[in-house]
């Protein structure tokens, strides 16, 4: 087996893997970063690029190359149901220098911050490599064993940060186990034609689904939400159900659903869970994302609080990294103890708080969730639903 050092193995190349990678690297940590895939090439990950994030962008000095990559803002989310539209979010409102969500393809943001970390020394990305378990000595997690094309490898690093998803092979390589579990819905993705100058309200709610559109250029990027474990009840009922609700929404998608949504395949399903573990951290490892807390996509919070893990932890761990000493699990507990009011309080409002947006079964109509009702009659809280969403309970900056 092949062996190889460095002072910090990140597993997992998305959102957080790559901005931890790119912050310890920045700071002179030896750090490698492993992914599985060969690029970042996935359709329908997260695409939302929250102001906070766009500000931790700014602090590193690289928001006007960033901002070259193709993309939408939105300045505002509407929520649409039979009593009529509401403006749940209005982010031209809250404090912060970017007041908008950029929409933009999550592989473009990951080619971009892999692109500038690669211009550090001591950082390295190994693609087609999978963390398969980790390394230990005694109780402590001194690195990771890896997959590669040319063969196993074992990389041996005073930490190693998990951010390898919500079925995260470290977290489970040393025992640590989720402390709680929501499914509040499923999601079923799929591509539509935008026409150009159309314009559609973020979110509808109709019998049994709810349809979120979001703005891509040349297509929609749409979200049909269905009951939690109904994906083969739906198949059941046919695409012939699926695109009708669509085209009630918006009556001009009628002919482009059935002309781009042939079969199944041209479907792809979400399974949601919101979860997240008791402990996010072991002697020697620490997790991070989604591999410590799940989220809903409700909102597209998940990607903003994994980035914001990232920041944290490297500003945290990275000085104590970069004087060659492992990172003690009381220091390895306090970014844990630093991110977990924000992930706390995201999941309370998406389990509990929206739990009546979610549609409960195909043949129930969401007419009046209580979130919208609260807006609708105070219409200030449009400002603070944004600023939660938008920069949340606790931002991170660089430094």
């Amino acid at each position: 087996m092949k062996t190889e050092t460095a002072q910090c193995v990140v597993v997992g190349g998305g959102p957080a893997g790559m901005m931890a990678g790119l912050l310890l690297a920045r700071q002179g940590v030896e750090v490698t970063v492993v992914e599985k895939h060969g690029d970042f090439l996935r359709d329908f990950r997260g695409d939302t690029v929250h102001p906070s994030t766009l500000q931790v962008i700014d602090e590193l000095g690289l928001l006007e190359e960033f901002l070259q990559i193709p993309h939408t803002k939105v300045t505002d989310i509407t929520v649409s149901t039979a009593a009529g539209p509401t403006t749940f979010a209005d982010f031209s409102k809250i404090r912060s220098r970017y007041p908008y969500i950029a929409f933009m393809p999550q592989w473009d943001v990951l080619d971009f911050l892999a692109r500038k970390a690669g211009e550090l020394p001591g950082f390295r990305l190994l693609q087609k490599t999978e963390g398969t378990t980790v390394i230990r000595e005694g109780d402590r997690v001194c690195g990771v064993r890896a997959d590669t094309p040319e063969g196993p490898l074992e990389i041996r690093s005073d930490l190693v940060i998990a951010a390898d998803g919500r079925h995260s092979t470290m977290r489970k390589a040393v025992g640590l186990r989720v402390a709680a579990s929501a499914a509040p819905m499923d999601v079923l993705w799929f591509r539509l034609e935008r026409e150009p100058g159309e314009t559609m309200t973020f979110l509808h709610t109709g019998q049994g689904f709810v349809l979120i559109t979001i703005d891509r250029g040349a297509y929609w990027q749409v979200a049909y939400v269905i009951p939690q474990g109904q994906y083969d009840a739906v198949r059941a009922e046919g695409l012939g159900r699926l695109r009708a609700d669509v085209s009630s929404v918006h009556p001009p998608f009628a002919e482009r659903v059935e002309r781009e949504i042939r079969d199944w395949d041209d479907v792809k399903l979400l399974g949601v869970r919101v979860d997240r573990l008791r402990t996010w951290y072991r002697p020697g490892l620490l997790c991070v994302g989604d591999a410590a807390h799940a989220m809903s996509p409700a909102g597209g919070v998940g990607i903003n609080l994994a980035v914001q893990d990232a920041v944290a932890a490297a500003r945290m761990l990275g000085p104590v990294l970069r004087t060659g000493r492992t990172p003690t699990p009381q220091e390895l507990r306090r970014v844990q103890r630093r991110r977990e009011l924000p992930v706390r309080a995201v999941q309370l409002a998406q389990v509990h708080m929206l739990a009546d947006l979610y549609p409960k079964d195909r043949g129930s109509v969401v007419e009046r969730p209580f979130a919208a009702r609260l807006v609708r009659r105070f219409p200030s809280l449009n400002r603070w639903t944004a600023q939660f969403i938008g920069v949340g309970l606790r931002p991170e900056h660089v430094s």
